[in-house]
């Protein structure tokens, strides 16, 4: 690691079935291009990438490696030679991978032939910066950091596959997320519900891996409640109402929550998520369950041709 960036961290999946002991999953936040990455260099789709935050880092390569670029457009090149994204490439030992700023998106997702070799925490490579754990000694990358791969020879043959064109996502500044009403949508009067179904809301510089803070309209609660309520656990993509009325979007870094829920975000939309910046505008639209369901098959569908193409090699 030769220049890390802002916020390079080692994400996998996520870290599942701990929530009761009050570990949040962690993972990457965009989990569709961290999944896309790994099956384009042969990893398994849950493999541990780098995270890149807004900024990318400087790598050079020891080994030639099988390489991947998922996610936001930071305009990856390796030795300044422009990298096509959502492909295979091989990084040769020498050269250097870097990348010349943001065109659109937030993150994006390094995948490496083999994965990257860090200790596996209750079942999860990805780095918790709050405890502390995960990843690289559970902190963000520096400067001078080497991290290994597993058999990266083995993935070398990799080089040229590619995600279909009309497959990679688009990331405007302008997005709308899809989402079920609820849980607590029933502690909000009908003109609070539709002004949050028919209002843009920014993406505030507050925002983080923890949530999704937006600023708009106020959102106001039924005034016979009380401002706040139990804490009780919340998934990725709860969309909270604190007491400003301004929607918090959670997201992997916590487990409990302690405002009234309006709406959930649905599970085919949540790699957008991960994709917004500051500035940024979302828009909410309802769905029913059924169609949520249909939005996921749909997404699933075309991961798995990926790996059927990828196993076919």
């Amino acid at each position: 690691m030769l220049v890390p960036g802002p916020l390079t961290t080692v994400q996998d999946h996520g870290r599942f079935g701990f929530g009761a002991y009050g570990v949040p999953p962690s993972g990457a936040v965009d989990s569709f291009s961290l999944r896309v990455g790994n099956l384009l260099v042969g990893n398994s789709e849950n493999e541990a990438c780098l995270e890149i935050t807004v900024m990318g880092p400087k790598i050079m390569a020891h080994i030639d490696i099988a390489i991947a670029v998922t996610g936001a457009d930071l305009q990856p090149r390796i030795n300044e030679t422009p990298l096509t994204m959502w492909g295979s490439h091989i990084l040769k030992k020498g050269e250097t991978l870097s990348f010349k700023g943001l065109r659109n998106g937030c993150r994006a997702y390094l995948a490496v032939g083999g994965g990257i070799c860090v200790p596996a925490i209750m079942d999860s490579k990805s780095t918790n910066l709050a405890a502390k754990f995960g990843g690289l000694e559970g902190r963000p990358l520096r400067a001078g950091d080497i991290l290994f791969s597993s058999s990266p020879h083995r993935h070398l043959m990799t080089s040229g596959d590619t995600l279909s064109h009309e497959l990679i996502p688009l990331y405007p500044e302008d997005s709308t997320v899809r989402v079920i009403l609820g849980p607590q949508d029933d502690h909000f009067p009908t003109a609070s519900k539709e002004i949050f179904l028919n209002s843009p809301f920014t993406v505030t510089p507050q925002s983080d891996r923890t949530g999704i803070r937006l600023a708009g309209p106020h959102i106001e609660a039924k005034r016979t409640l009380k401002e706040s309520i139990i804490s009780e656990g919340v998934v990725p993509g709860t969309i909270q109402i604190p007491g400003d009325g301004q929607p918090i979007i959670i997201l992997g870094e916590t487990v409990t929550g302690g405002y009234r829920k309006i709406a959930t975000v649905i599970s085919a939309d949540l790699p957008l998520l991960g994709q917004v910046k500051p500035g940024d505008t979302l828009n909410f639209r309802r769905v029913s369950i059924d169609e949520a369901y249909q939005a996921i098959r749909e997404q699933e569908k075309w991961i798995n041709k990926l790996k059927e193409k990828m196993k076919a090699r």
